[in-house]
């Protein structure tokens, strides 16, 4: 079993996504460890992007915090070498190709596997595009966290077929966001991937309160909350830990009714 596949040992798993270096990198650092005391079993690190195509208004902010504040995929790599002194929390980053490119590729997986990145989610590749790359990610153990969309069973059932880690399951078409109610056919989806692979499946885009929490940890193994999080720490700032705190406790009520 993989780092990443850990989180959902104790029962249903509760992830939190925030963006590196909003505000700085100390309190990235902080609120991380925040999110782990309150009750969250895996961390998602968004590298800050400048064409972030799957993110809503909230996250394109914090992005564009962070490029102001110079943080990119290399000072991403340092912080998490800082969070893993600090914490045994699976960690995952979420980023989109260019930079994991850039980096390059090899150099990218070898150093995730040095420092203690568990998995790598990248919403613009494609599991048609991930060639390149998964020999990297597995010779290094690192999971491609595969993301599924409302889209035809048999290509919900070819891109789960080399699943690890978690598979994340998007709630809705179109970009990640604070929805009053997520529309799409989610049993349907969550069938087809339980007869795919043994994987953990976990659901996010759009949820944010205790109601949609609890009704998602009934259908998958796992939640994922990002725009929320992301959302008090741009209106906090530096003080967010209390209300994060909360937050988290919330929506980790609503998953236990």
């Amino acid at each position: 079993m993989s780092h990443t596949s850990e989180a959902f040992k104790k029962g249903k798993a509760m992830i939190a996504f925030l963006t590196a270096g909003v505000p700085s990198m100390e309190d990235t650092v902080k609120y991380v460890l925040d999110l782990e005391k309150a009750g969250v079993d895996l961390i998602e690190i968004g590298v800050p992007f400048s064409d972030p195509i799957a993110d809503g208004p909230v996250i394109m902010e914090a992005d564009v915090k962070a490029l102001e504040n110079h943080i990119h995929l290399p000072q991403v790599m340092e912080l998490v070498k800082t969070l893993c002194t600090k914490t045994q929390i699976p960690i995952v980053l979420l980023t989109y190709y260019n930079p994991v490119f850039n980096y390059p590729s090899a150099r990218f997986f070898e150093e995730a596997k040095e420092i203690g990145i568990d998995g790598v989610i990248i919403p613009d590749l494609p599991f048609e595009e991930q060639g390149e790359i998964r020999p990297l990610a597995d010779a290094n153990g690192v999971d491609i966290i595969q993301m599924v969309a409302p889209t035809s069973e048999e290509r919900i059932r070819e891109s789960l077929r080399h699943a690890t880690g978690f598979v994340y399951v998007v709630s809705s078409m179109g970009v990640t966001g604070m929805r009053g109610h997520i529309q799409t056919d989610l049993r349907e989806i969550i069938r087809i991937a339980r007869e795919t692979t043994d994987t953990p499946l976990a659901i996010g885009f759009g949820i944010h309160t205790p109601e949609q929490a609890g009704r998602m940890a009934k259908l998958a193994d796992g939640v994922i909350t990002g725009s929320g999080v992301v959302d008090i720490i741009n209106k906090n700032g530096s003080d967010a830990s209390e209300k994060l705190t909360a937050y988290i406790r919330g929506l980790k009520a609503g998953m236990a009714e």
